[in-house]
């Protein structure tokens, strides 16, 4: 059984920079795939990053391909993702989700979830 809450989220003008952290109680979490969506208004949940339980590989959409980082401290149980050069685009409820087996970039993929971070960007 795996707990998630995320923080970080907020408000912030397009340009800028947010760090979103997804805090994890589990004694396995440490062998856990980790991955952020991404959900607004109207629109279906979308795959944003995912990383491996050793932290060694990542993947990213493309959309923000180049502009987040996600990484992981497993003697912390956090998992980060690192926002930058953000855009209105970007404004969503962000999810972190943890799956023991498969993980991927389907939300169908992950059996723990957070409640989710609101992240809003500005013109």
């Amino acid at each position: 059984q795996v707990q998630l809450v995320e923080s970080g989220g907020g408000l912030v003008q397009a340009g800028g920079s947010l760090r979103l952290s997804c805090a994890a109680s589990g004694r396995t979490f440490s062998r856990h795939y980790v991955a952020w969506f991404r959900q607004a208004p109207g629109k279906v949940r979308e795959f944003v990053a995912h990383i491996t339980w050793s932290g060694s590989r990542t993947y990213y959409a493309d959309s923000v391909k180049g502009r987040f980082i996600i990484s992981r401290d497993n003697a912390k149980n956090t998992v980060y993702l690192q926002m930058n050069s953000l855009k209105p685009e970007d404004t969503a409820v962000y999810y972190c989700a943890a799956d023991s087996a498969r993980g991927g970039i389907y939300p169908g993929g992950y059996d723990y979830w957070g409640q989710g971070t609101q992240v809003t960007v500005s013109s």
